[in-house]
């Protein structure tokens, strides 16, 4: 299954368009593609998109667009500009089905492959580079927060969209010089 765009990729889309610009980009956990396209046909230097899901490769490649299968980093080399994750961030809801959950479970408290992908995200991201991030009401971020601190790394939040259940925010980070 790959996640459709929804309000929280729009969002994200928004924030792509106005970071790419001339950047090398990687979009992590890219689905459908939306956030590396949007980067493509906005002038980034290059773009490279990556999922765990190897159904999005055919999507990205019919659009001329780099792609590798991994499990985060697993598979990726090189720093990039632009790190861009719109990531699975709900808590864990035994409700839902196993496939699904891929792409809406961010671990058992909703927080744990955020935590993965900054710590492996560190050295693909080049001196000046930045990481949008989209984050959730839903998600717990007090060890966001301070793995970013103990990383050397700061925030700031860029846009919010409010919705019925939640509140989506994309933030950007980047190294605290």
């Amino acid at each position: 299954m790959i996640y459709p765009p929804l309000d929280d990729s729009m969002l994200l889309a928004e924030e792509v368009k106005k970071y790419c610009q001339g950047k090398t980009v990687l979009d992590m956990g890219t689905g459908s593609g939306i956030q590396a396209e949007k980067a493509f046909k906005n002038n980034a230097k290059s773009v490279t998109a990556v999922d765990i899901n190897n159904e999005s490769a055919k999507i990205l490649q019919s659009k001329g667009i780099k792609f590798i299968q991994s499990d985060l980093f697993s598979n990726v080399q090189g720093e990039f500009d632009l790190l861009i994750f719109n990531p699975p961030y709900l808590p864990l809801d035994p409700r839902e089905d196993g496939e699904s959950s891929l792409a809406t479970t961010g671990g058992k408290r909703g927080d744990e492959l955020i935590l993965r992908f900054l710590k492996q995200a560190q050295s693909h991201l080049t001196k000046k580079g930045l990481i949008l991030l989209v984050v959730s009401s839903l998600t717990p971020k007090n060890l966001i927060k301070r793995l970013l601190r103990e990383l050397g790394m700061k925030f700031e939040k860029l846009s919010e969209k409010k919705l019925f259940m939640e509140k989506l925010e994309v933030w950007k980070i980047s190294k605290d010089f």
